[in-house]
C-alpha cells in the first residue's frame, strides 16, 4: 500500500462532500472576482492560504487594492474581520490587548484584561512592515497556537483564525523586515503586480460610475471550517508527496542531495513548515479548481509562494544580483 490513499480507496460517501464544497468555493471565488479586477492568481493564493487553515502576507507597491482583497475576502467568507494599520508607534499592547486596573463596587481593586484587535477571525494587518520588529513579534504566538499570553493568563483566539497581512516593497523608506520567525508562520507569501490593460479599463468603469459594486457573502464561517476540515481527508498520490519532499529537501543547502547552485547561492532553506504548507497548499488548489486530487503542476505553481519567503541568499549571491525567483525556478526544474 501507497504512503497515502488513493481517490478510489477513500470512503465514497468524501467525493460528494468534495464536489459540493468545491462548488461552493468556486462561488466564492467569483464573488472576490466581482470587487478585485485582474488579479485572478493572488485572489487563488489567498483562497489557499485561508483554506489551507494559514495565514498569507501579500507584498506590492500602494494602491493595488491589497487592503480591499483582504475586506472583500472577510466578506465573502462571514469571518469577522477586524484591522491594525501598522506604524512605526504601534506597540504590542495595541495588538494582543492589555490589562487595566479598575475598582470594583466593594472597593477592591483588580485588573481586567480588555482584548485587542487580534480578537478576530479575519485580522487585516495593514502595511506590516512600517512597525517595528517588536511589534511585529507580537502575532508570533497567535498565529502558531492561536492563543495569547498576557500577564501569565492565556486567551483562546477565535476560530478559524486567520492573519492576511499587507507589506510594502522593502525598498521603500520607513519599512522593517520582518523577523524570520515569523515569516515561517505564513503559509504563502503572495506578489500582487500591476493588472492587466483589460482589467484596469473594467475597473475605472466599476469604481468611478455612480453606483459601487460591493462584496456579497457566499460562505458561512460554518462552511468555511467544514472545507478546512474536509481538505485535510483529501488523498494525496505518493509521486505527489515525494515531489514535495524532494523540493523542500533539495532547498536545504546542507542536505547531502543538495544541488552545486543550492550550496553555493542558499544561507538557509525552508523547515518542515514549508512541506506541510506546500502538502495543504495543493489540496486546497485542486479543490478551488473543481479537482478531487493534486498533481505535480500543483506542487510547481505554489513552489515559489511557499519556498521564497522561507530561503536566504549567500553575500555572495546577492552581490551577483542572484534572486530566489531564480533558486525555486531551478528547484522546480529537477522535479519537472
Amino acid at each position: 500500500m501507497g504512503l497515502m490513499q488513493t481517490i478510489n480507496e477513500v470512503d465514497a460517501n468524501i467525493v460528494p462532500k468534495l464536489e459540493k464544497t468545491s462548488e461552493k468555493l468556486i462561488l466564492a471565488r467569483d464573488a472576490v472576482g466581482e470587487v478585485i479586477f485582474g488579479q485572478d492568481k493572488v485572489i487563488d493564493q489567498t483562497l489557499i492560504a485561508i483554506l489551507s487553515g494559514g495565514h498569507a502576507l501579500i507584498i506590492g507597491v500602494p494602491g493595488l487594492a491589497k487592503t480591499k482583497l483582504v475586506e472583500t475576502m472577510g466578506t465573502v467568507l462571514g469571518l469577522d474581520e477586524k484591522r491594525i494599520q501598522f506604524t512605526p508607534d504601534l506597540m504590542p499592547a495595541d495588538i494582543v490587548g492589555s490589562e487595566v486596573l479598575e475598582e470594583t463596587a466593594d472597593k477592591k481593586r483588580a485588573f481586567r484584561f480588555i482584548k485587542g484587535p487580534i480578537f478576530s477571525q479575519l485580522l487585516m494587518a495593514d502595511e506590516i512592515n512600517r512597525a517595528s520588529p517588536r511589534t511585529q513579534s507580537a502575532l508570533l504566538q497567535a498565529m502558531q497556537e492561536h492563543h495569547v499570553t498576557v500577564a501569565g493568563e492565556t486567551y483562546p483566539l477565535p476560530r478559524p483564525f486567520h492573519v492576511l497581512a499587507t507589506q510594502n516593497p522593502l525598498e521603500q523608506e520607513g519599512t522593517y523586515p520582518l523577523p524570520e520567525a515569523q515569516l515561517d508562520r505564513f503559509i504563502l507569501e503572495i506578489d500582487i503586480t500591476y493588472p492587466d490593460l483589460d482589467a484596469e479599463r473594467r475597473m475605472l468603469f466599476a469604481t468611478t460610475g455612480a453606483t459601487e459594486i460591493l462584496a456579497k457573502k457566499a460562505l458561512s464561517t460554518q462552511d468555511l471550517i467544514s472545507a478546512q476540515n474536509l481538505i485535510r481527508q483529501m488523498p494525496v498520490g505518493d509521486a505527489i508527496v515525494e515531489a514535495i519532499l524532494k523540493l523542500v529537501r533539495g532547498a536545504r543547502p546542507d542536505e547531502p542531495n543538495a544541488s552545486a547552485e543550492i550550496k553555493k547561492h542558499v544561507a538557509w532553506g525552508p523547515g518542515p513548515r514549508a512541506s506541510q504548507a506546500l502538502m495543504l497548499g495543493v489540496r486546497a488548489k485542486c479543490l478551488l479548481e473543481g479537482r478531487l486530487s493534486p498533481s505535480i503542476d500543483d506542487v510547481l505553481a505554489l513552489a515559489r509562494p511557499v519556498l521564497k519567503h522561507r530561503m536566504a541568499l549567500t553575500f555572495a549571491a546577492r552581490a551577483d544580483g542572484v534572486r530566489l525567483s531564480n533558486i525555486v525556478d531551478h528547484l522546480c526544474d529537477s522535479i519537472s
